[in-house]
């Protein structure tokens, strides 16, 4: 466990790191998250997961795909995109078929049933993110905008160099 440091200039960086962490977790695992997914996805046997949504994110744009650079654009192992698929598959809102020129390759698309589907949930992430964004001045909103892409960043280059040391 990291050591709390008592130089008060790095014991600030130190106190808003820590704020940082339990605002990320509250976005993981807080006491609307479970009411924000429903209102995004749908609930029971007819709500997407967010890996499917990913999915069709990707779908949407009507060009097939394969499932290695499905799963390298998800950021995923290839067993866990084709285990996404296959769910999309199993609905009804993706497809598999054969490449036209390499009859052994499979390739993924996203059905009419996939494109209604992300686009009504595609609907409601813009309204509620709209709502969002009406909380903050446009200012506010351009310095958020600006590092939350550098914050996210940032995460994605930690984590190249933790797998790049291992």
């Amino acid at each position: 466990m990291t050591e709390v440091p008592t130089d008060p200039r790095q014991r600030e960086i130190y106190d808003l790191a820590s704020r940082i962490g339990l605002a990320w977790r509250e976005l993981r695992r807080g006491a609307s998250t479970a009411s924000v997914r429903d209102y995004l996805y749908g609930q029971g046997s007819e709500a997407l997961e967010m890996g499917q949504m990913d999915t069709l994110d990707l779908l949407a744009n009507g060009e097939p795909w394969r499932m290695s650079e499905l799963a390298e654009a998800l950021r995923v192992e290839p067993s866990t995109a084709t285990r996404a698929v296959q769910r999309l598959v199993n609905g009804g809102l993706a497809e598999r078929r054969p490449n036209a020129e390499d009859g052994r390759v499979v390739q993924v698309t996203i059905t009419p049933a996939g494109m209604a589907a992300h686009r009504e949930v595609a609907s409601r992430r813009v309204e509620l993110l709209g709502y969002i964004v009406t909380q903050f001045r446009r200012q506010e909103l351009r310095d958020f905008t600006e590092m939350l892409e550098r914050f996210v960043s940032s995460v994605d280059t930690f984590m190249l160099g933790q797998v790049a040391t291992e």
